[in-house]
């Protein structure tokens, strides 16, 4: 079996790297997260540097990922053919809604955001378009689990950390709650991933009635729930939104 090239998989660990937690990253942070020489890492941030994919903050000298790397993302992105029929209901949903919207795939034993409309109050905000999100806690993720079964294995066998108090956690609950979001269309996150934000979310399917997707609503716990339930106009919207967007990619009946 072909051995893999070494100096690409540190690239890519890397950009990985870059990716998550702090947005600059110093060389000898990145040298000791990764394990390499200052060297050897400088080598390889120049090489991106050169290439686009990694920029250094003339200030700082820290490294942060470059113009190059979201723009060979978006480009994946906008050829996909989900995102491309969710983008007009998706902003009509949060214009509507007044809240943030997410569309997300399953992605590596997770949640992948490849699309995120803002909340439409001129409000600052974080575009987590790449972002990852837990299966088993945040309702993009439920819905996911729900219907399409390789989430649903993933889920199961993953460790199904408890990022709040609300969490479930434990497999007879978990696939308790799987059970009722089928049986309803839906599911819910209201504080099960983040203290004081809910979410709701509803399945995307497509001509062969094979999920490809889920679509969310999510907000502050106050805006998206009335006395801890979700507003059931916010659960209208998101289910019709989906349909509308199942509707496109040819499903005839959800």
């Amino acid at each position: 079996m072909p051995k893999n090239i070494q100096s690409l998989e540190r690239a890519a660990a890397m950009l990985r790297l870059l990716a998550g937690g702090e947005r600059r990253l110093g060389l000898s942070d990145i040298a000791s997260s990764l394990d390499l020489a200052k060297g050897t890492a400088h080598g390889i941030l120049r090489t991106l540097q050169a290439e686009g994919f990694v920029e250094q903050d003339p200030a700082s000298g820290r490294y942060q990922l470059g113009a190059e790397l979201l723009r060979l993302g978006n480009s994946y992105l906008d050829v996909h053919e989900l995102r491309a029929r969710a983008l007009v209901w998706t902003d009509d949903l949060a214009r509507s809604s007044g809240e943030s919207v997410h569309l997300g795939v399953l992605h590596q034993h997770g949640v992948l955001v490849i699309h995120h409309v803002f909340r439409p109050d001129d409000s600052r905000q974080v575009l987590e378009v790449g972002a990852m999100q837990p299966l088993h806690s945040t309702a993009l993720g439920k819905v996911l689990s729900a219907y399409d079964p390789v989430a649903h294995s993933e889920a199961v066998e993953a460790d199904r950390k408890a990022f709040t108090p609300r969490t479930i956690t434990t497999l007879d609950d978990f696939e308790t709650v799987l059970e009722m979001t089928r049986a309803r269309g839906w599911a819910a996150d209201v504080e099960e991933t983040w203290e004081g934000v809910a979410s709701v979310a509803a399945p995307i399917h497509d001509r062969r009635r094979m999920p490809v997707g889920a679509v969310a609503i999510t907000g502050a716990v106050e805006r998206v729930c009335n006395d801890g339930e979700l507003r059931s106009e916010l659960i209208a919207a998101v289910r019709d939104c989906a349909r509308a967007v199942s509707r496109d990619l040819g499903a005839s009946r959800f």
